[in-house]
């Protein structure tokens, strides 16, 4: 998947308010929009190279988003609305081998009264609910981890996925790792033992994940 615009090159200042990220474009200091709201523990460091997109939006009140940090010299995508656009387009292109070409896949999918989850994939027989995490943690060589804090929408994601595999889904959760310096996958028990226990329980349920 690639950008819609050239990305440029910063250096990371500082995050406040969750939304809101001061970066050097060389001699100037701007105010982006910083996409991600979760902890990005051990990203955040003064002085790190940063990337972000300009927006071709004209009425939009902070012309760019912060897109990707680099992290010990491996470069990390921390926009989480990109996430799903990954893997929408990894089903797209048949690179998730659980899936084959004849499938439906439906966005945004109601379940229950106050549950929605990232895809709806659909054939013949078969129906299939799949919630997608973005993983930037990494605290080891090679390891990335989820989640980065403690993550309560995430336990009832995956409370949500049981109740829908009893009412016959097959349900997923796909783990995109946006970092490229590492090839393992392992869950943060320590910052959040709950959902790192409900996931076990889970997956002993033939709840399934997907690392990408």
């Amino acid at each position: 998947m690639n950008f819609e615009n050239k990305l440029i090159s910063g250096v990371f200042i500082k995050r406040y308010k969750r939304f809101f990220v001061d970066v050097q474009i060389k001699n100037k200091v701007i105010t982006a929009h910083c996409p991600n709201t979760g902890s990005m523990k051990g990203l955040l460091k003064e002085g790190n190279k940063v990337w972000l997109s300009k927006s071709n939006n004209p009425d939009r009140k902070l012309k760019y988003t912060l897109q990707i940090i680099e992290d010990d010299n491996s470069k990390v995508g921390v926009n989480t609305h990109l996430t799903n656009k990954i893997f929408l387009d990894a089903l797209k292109n048949n690179l998730v081998k659980e899936f084959d070409k004849d499938i439906t896949i439906k966005p945004e999918v109601k379940f229950g009264d106050n549950t929605r989850f990232d895809f709806l994939i659909i054939k013949k027989n078969y129906k299939a609910f799949i919630e997608v995490k973005n993983v930037t943690l990494a605290r080891k060589p090679t390891i990335a981890e989820f989640p980065d804090a403690m993550t309560s929408r995430g336990a009832k994601h995956i409370e949500e996925l049981i109740k829908a595999s009893k009412k016959g889904y097959e349900v997923y959760i796909a783990f995109i790792i946006q970092r490229e310096d590492c090839n393992q996958f392992a869950i943060a028990s320590d910052i959040d033992p709950e959902y790192s226990e409900l996931l076990s329980k889970a997956v002993k349920k033939k709840t399934k994940y997907t690392l990408l």
